[in-house]
């Protein structure tokens, strides 16, 4: 990827973080000219229905689901891919292909094959996607920007690069083998059927016949034949658990995310087709909220939601998109209860803490940026390279009048996002605001030590 498309805004905090404009980068970015990129987004209510679809499964692979990181990549290509670290990407075009929970679990249970497999510390010279700097949002809202409604994606923010270059594996045949094994080991486990992963195989059986540039990527990666779908069919079928069927609950999870997404990534109009008036499930009325809102309708996506939360009056995600729509219309004070609503029911999630901080630093005044620097310092605890984080918090001390803090803050979020210069900078000049020898001072110290000084630079911080 090439160019960079304009997508969103980036506030900044006056005076400390330079502005940024309009950024973007739907499929990649610009960063890395010859290197594929992705895009990523962050939604907790996602992310939640992921993990609980998949820790069991990683728990029966003997890896510690709170180490596993899911990735959510907006792109509309069908492809999945594990990555070093215990790290697990997932297209939202692979989700949305997916028909059944079990299914997507099967994929999942799939790639935690080749995780624990040690796949991606034994293949050599595999393709490559440079993930870093990357695109992150505070919600969905990039994904409506991304649709072709860019005035609904205030939560834009600059990727981290902290995920640095991850390889894409191009698994040989043997290894697909022993993935696909090992998948119908962990689903069989946990108490699961392996169908769903034999299903979505059988879905894509002509990918064999193609060529490269005409599969999808997943396919690409993972060598698919029919010798394999037998294989992994027939270990299925003699599997005690094979004619378990996916749970209520799962079924209505799945629905739920299916709707989400499509409901930020296709056209108002595609999810209007998609999810009819006549449709009153709870996933569809979710979909067409979120549309009506993609559409600048405000009234009628605030009247839906209205309807959603008297079903659900304690679903903080809910809340969550009533704050994200009052916020991005410049209504921060209305949004302010909708998003302290959201945080209160789910105290542990740090992107809906960044929701709140965003509305009070906008309203402004001392008790609000005091609580708005209390709720991102708790939140950074949980994620401390959260360039969104810093970047808020940045807005936060400025605001305050802590100008070396906010340079400080401001240092953090540049080298969460890679830029080096940029993070040294903030750095050198947040040491100059700060006590010698503070806690804070020696941060910003650390801090330029670790972004490639010059020898001259080095010469400034004193002979350190």
């Amino acid at each position: 990827m090439t160019t960079c498309h304009r997508l969103g805004l980036f506030r900044t905090a006056v005076g400390v973080v330079a502005t940024v404009g309009l950024l973007a980068a739907p499929v990649g970015t610009a960063f890395a000219q010859n290197d594929p990129g992705v895009s990523l987004i962050r939604d907790t209510e996602i992310e939640e229905i992921l993990h609980q679809d998949a820790d069991p499964i990683f728990a029966a692979a003997g890896l510690n689901p709170k180490s596993v990181q899911i990735h959510l990549i907006a792109d509309k290509e069908l492809n999945a891919f594990s990555a070093g670290g215990e790290q697990l990407f997932l297209n939202t075009g692979l989700i949305l292909e997916t028909k059944t929970p079990n299914q997507l679990i099967g994929v999942m249970a799939h790639e935690t094959g080749h995780i624990a497999g040690g796949h991606i510390a034994r293949s050599g010279a595999a393709g490559h996607a440079a993930l870093g700097p990357m695109l992150l949002s505070v919600g969905l809202g990039v994904l409506a920007a991304l649709a072709g409604a860019p005035d609904a994606a205030a939560g834009l923010v600059f990727s981290a690069g902290y995920f640095g270059q991850i390889s894409v594996l191009g698994y040989s045949r043997e290894q697909e083998s022993r993935a696909d094994q090992a998948a119908a080991t962990y689903l069989e486990k946990a108490g699961m059927s392996g169908r769903g992963l034999v299903e979505f195989f059988n879905n894509f059986r002509y990918q064999e016949v193609f060529d490269d540039e005409k599969r999808y990527p997943f396919f690409r990666d993972h060598p698919l034949t029919d010798d394999r779908i037998e294989a992994l069919a027939a270990r299925v079928e003699h599997q005690p658990h094979v004619d378990v069927v996916d749970g209520p609950e799962a079924i209505t999870r799945h629905a739920l995310m299916h709707a989400k997404l499509e409901g930020f990534i296709a056209g108002p109009g595609q999810t209007f087709a998609d999810y009819p008036e006549t449709d009153q499930s709870f996933p569809a009325r979710y979909a067409r909220a979120i549309a009506y809102y993609k559409e600048t309708e405000t009234d009628h996506a605030l009247k839906a939601i209205d309807a959603l939360l008297a079903e659900q009056p304690n679903n903080p995600y809910l809340w969550e998109l009533k704050g994200q729509v009052l916020f991005e219309i410049g209504r921060a004070k209305e949004a302010e209860p909708a998003h302290r609503r959201s945080v209160e029911l789910k105290p542990e999630a740090p992107l809906l803490r960044e929701n709140l901080a965003q509305a009070l630093i906008a309203i402004g005044g001392p008790a609000r940026l005091d609580e708005a620097v209390r709720d991102l310092q708790r939140s950074l605890q949980q994620e401390p390279d959260s360039p969104l984080g810093w970047r808020l918090l940045s807005e936060a001390y400025d605001a305050k009048d802590e100008p070396g803090l906010a340079r400080l803050a401001a240092a953090e979020q540049n080298f969460n996002l890679g830029q080096l210069l940029e993070a040294r900078t903030f750095a050198f000049n947040a040491r100059k605001l700060l006590a010698r020898d503070s806690p804070e001072w020696r941060r910003a110290t650390d801090i330029i030590l670790a972004s490639k000084p010059s020898p001259t630079e080095l010469k400034d911080l004193g002979g350190v």
